[in-house]
Formats: structure tokens, sequence, C-alpha cells
């Protein structure tokens, strides 16, 4: 990924995030509506000190501007998922992540007939990975829910709020949640289930 895409991927994030307009942001940082959004959008070339100012705006460091946190949402369907074989059988790739923290894995149980169940936001960098062993569940960002059905996978962000429900019958998901290392003198925080 280029580093301006992902510059401005990241600011639109955070600001959306944080639900600031294009001008609540630039008054917070100090800088000229216009200079933001050239810089959103991808076709500014800003200097260390606009990151700097817009990191302040947002109240997130300049590495946290120019760090890949993943893509939003990566969707694996079942009917597209190429099978390899292995000595054991078959195997397929869900997703590799590289990088340091913690892994949490769950098989994960969602009953129907119930509202959507909103989970409110992990710390920064989290990630949900999903697999959706049986049934069909409606999962991801509030703001980006997907519909899966067996065999599906979805990545997608835990450091904003997401929702997970049951379609139909019941259904049943491997999850995974990494998250980036915890600085070792701050008081570590769980961030509890993450369905």
């Amino acid at each position: 990924m280029q580093t301006n895409e992902l510059i401005t991927r990241n600011i639109r994030r955070f600001r959306v995030e944080r639900d600031l307009s294009l001008g609540e942001l630039s008054a917070l940082a100090g800088i000229s509506k216009q200079t933001l959004s050239k810089v959103e959008s991808g076709v500014g070339n800003p200097t260390v000190e606009t990151l700097e100012r817009i990191g302040h705006g947002l109240g997130v460091s300049v590495a946290r501007l120019l760090t890949e946190w993943g893509t939003p949402l990566h969707v694996s369907r079942a009917a597209d998922a190429p099978w390899r074989p292995v000595s054991v059988g078959r195997i397929r790739d869900l997703d590799r992540i590289y990088g340091s923290g913690y892994v949490r894995t769950h098989v994960v149980r969602v009953e129907p007939g119930r509202e959507a169940h909103v989970v409110g936001a992990h710390g920064f960098g989290t990630l949900h990975q999903l697999y959706v062993v049986s049934g069909t569940l409606e999962a991801g960002p509030t703001d980006a829910v997907r519909q899966l059905g067996e065999g599906d996978f979805l990545r997608f962000p835990g450091d904003s709020e997401h929702t997970f429900r049951a379609v139909g019958g019941p259904a049943v998901a491997h999850l995974t949640t990494t998250a980036p290392q915890v600085p070792q003198f701050s008081p570590a925080v769980d961030g509890g289930d993450p369905a």
C-alpha cells in the first residue's frame, strides 16, 4: 500500500469514528479546511508538521496515522475460496496478519430471535477474524455490516463499534481477535469478550 493511501484512510477513519466534520477537525488541528480536505483525499503531500497537527486534532500520534491496521473489511466467500492439498488433507487459507500483541480464539454460537448485539470498540488496532461454521450471521462494523453464510470469512476492525446477529436460525462461528501488545508499564485492560 502506498503511504499516501494509508494516511488518507487512517485520517478519514479516525475522523469518522470521532464523528468530526472536516471543518471541526481543521479547527482542532489548526489547519485550513482546504488543506485537510486535500490530505484526506490523497491529493495533498502533507509535511510532518501538518500530520502532527492532524494527529493532535484527532487525539492520536503521527505513528498511528502511519500504521497499517489491516484493511477495514476482507471477505472471503466459501464459493470463491481455494483449497490446497497438505499432508493431512486440504487447507483453506483465511488470512495472515503479522505483528506483536495477543490473539484470542473463540467459537461463538449466536442465537436467533434477538436484536443485533452491539459491542463497543476495543483498543486501537484490534482486529476480528470471523469464520462462519454453520448458519447465517450478520456481523461487522455497525456502519458496514455483512451477511455471511456457512464457510464465509470476514476480517473487520474491532476498535470501532461492531455487531453480531443470527439470521433465521442459530449460527456458529470461529472468532479470532488480535490486538497490539499492551505497553509493559501501563495497567493491563481486558477488552472483554469480543462477541
